[in-house]
């Protein structure tokens, strides 16, 4: 197993990273998840007119703007200048839900996975709070990096599910 970055090999405590050696380069992350729910409130959600708004487009730019402050949220990210944010809603293809995907792109020093989940699980939260009334039962599942591309560790594809 690799030594983990973020813990300091000496004290073992949390640390940032200093990525201030490493060269620039373009960075893009790929993120998904699925916030599954039973078909009356998908209908619903998918109708649009819901008494909160329209929930695919809150959901939308609550990922966006979450992707903007994850360094606000999670202790050890640097914050990074994002050139594209993109956040997706839509009809899981398997009936289930609603399926959530960020791309985040930047060019740094450093990668833009955290931004992507975080814009996914952010986007799911929001579609949970926004149906909830209709169905408290619905699951936040699979959370997970899609792909990542740029940096030194090379690129990252996840295995099919």
């Amino acid at each position: 197993m690799s030594e983990l970055s973020h813990i300091d090999q000496s004290t073992g405590r949390a640390r940032m990273v200093d990525v201030s050696e490493k060269p620039q380069s373009e960075r893009e992350a790929l993120a998904a998840g699925l916030v599954r729910m039973k078909p009356e409130t998908l209908a619903l959600a998918l109708a649009g007119g819901w008494k909160k708004g329209d929930v695919v487009a809150a959901a939308e730019i609550a990922g966006v703007m979450a992707a903007k402050r994850t360094a606000e949220l999670i202790p050890m990210c640097h914050p990074l200048t994002l050139s594209k944010i993109a956040v997706q809603v839509s009809k899981d293809a398997g009936g289930l839900g609603l399926a959530v995907t960020a791309r985040v792109k930047t060019t740094g020093q450093t990668g833009v996975e955290m931004e992507a989940l975080t814009a996914v699980s952010v986007a799911c939260l929001t579609l949970y709070d926004m149906l909830k009334s209709a169905d408290k039962g619905m699951s936040i599942e699979g959370v997970r990096l899609i792909s990542k591309t740029g940096g030194t560790s090379g690129d990252f594809h996840a295995a099919s599910r």
